[in-house]
């Protein structure tokens, strides 16, 4: 369903000028959705218990991954953590493959043996996504530095959460990464809460997470993770900038997740539950939601159409049905390949 765009334009965040422009919006926006749907999907599905694997789901955040990976071009390398799905859709992974992999299928893109959190599409460029708290971080690094070596244009992009940040894993990777000037673009994904603790019970006052890389000599932006034109627009504009050789760049996307830390539910829906009100999260649901945003945006100046909207949303439903028929209907792995691949 992804449809990866083919320039280097960047767009108008207010109006479209042209009409590759405009297909740009339109692409972030379908991409968006495209996400947003699948990831309903299984939230709705995971509570009949054939989804053997604990599911973070990332409903909310889909402007970040969308913004990103639409912005790199091939041979590019993404890497993510264990709240991956929309990084792997948005590079382009098949969701056929994902549902797959949900339900321990051999078709899955690690062949049922990954669950949720260790996704793969090589082809896409989105090479591994890993449960271990900022790993991706250090694995994307050591691509980066080989693009380095090699001479390649390349650049890697690891997606990680504001907790990943707290690790030490985090600070030696970001300084190996400036002293060495490498094509890393770090992405993080700042939702405030590392599972049900916030930030500001983790964090200094006035401190920022985009502080703590500018002080290790990198180059750094934080911006409305939510706007995906604005995540678009900034990937776009610090690229060339990583290719030539420039080091690395530090992005960090203020967003917030809708469900639990991991599951399907909402946390005002499950008992004793009270580390976040509901109240803050419909504001973020009602307020603050990036495809909401963008959809009305675009109506607004004629870019898309509702009709338009709906024939997408009719297609892609069809899609995702005949995947997740299909994935039910997969082949279970045999039990002599257990031990096979495991490490």
């Amino acid at each position: 369903m992804l449809q990866q765009i083919e320039n280097n334009e960047v767009i108008d965040q207010s109006t479209s000028n042209t009409s590759i422009q405009t297909n740009i919006e339109k692409e972030l926006l379908k991409n968006m959705i495209w996400l947003r749907m699948c990831e309903e999907t299984l939230v709705k599905l995971y509570p009949e218990q054939e989804m053997r694997t604990p599911c973070h789901f990332a409903t909310g955040q889909e402007a970040i991954a969308t913004g990103v990976c639409q912005a790199l071009s091939q041979g590019d390398v993404v890497y993510s953590h264990h709240r991956c799905h929309n990084h792997y859709l948005a590079a382009g992974g098949s969701f056929f493959k994902l549902a797959a992999e949900l339900y321990g299928r051999l078709e899955g893109c690690s062949n049922g043996k990954g669950g949720s959190v260790h996704l793969t599409a090589r082809d896409k460029g989105f090479i591994i996504s890993s449960a271990i708290l900022g790993e991706d971080i250090a694995v994307a690094a050591g691509s980066a530095f080989a693009f380095k070596i090699d001479k390649l244009p390349y650049v890697a992009v690891p997606f990680f959460g504001d907790a990943s940040c707290e690790e030490g894993s985090f600070y030696e990777t970001l300084n190996f990464a400036s002293l060495n000037k490498i094509p890393a673009l770090f992405i993080c994904e700042n939702n405030l809460y590392s599972t049900e603790s916030h930030i500001d019970i983790r964090a200094a006052s006035g401190a920022t997470i985009h502080g703590r890389a500018k002080a290790l000599g990198i180059e750094t932006a934080a911006i409305d993770g939510n706007n995906v034109f604005e995540v678009y627009n900034t990937v776009k504009s610090v690229l060339p900038k990583i290719r030539s050789g420039n080091g690395p760049f530090f992005l960090e996307c203020a967003t917030y997740r809708w469900r639990e830390h991991v599951g399907p539910n909402f946390d005002y829906n499950v008992p004793n539950r009270t580390y976040r009100s509901k109240e803050e999260q419909e504001y973020w649901i009602n307020e603050r939601c990036p495809i909401k945003s963008a959809k009305q945006l675009l109506l607004n100046n004629g870019t898309v159409t509702a009709v338009e909207i709906e024939n997408w949303e009719a297609s892609m439903q069809i899609e995702i049905d005949d995947a997740i028929k299909r994935a039910k209907q997969g082949t279970w792995p045999d039990v002599s390949s257990l031990l096979e691949n495991v490490y």
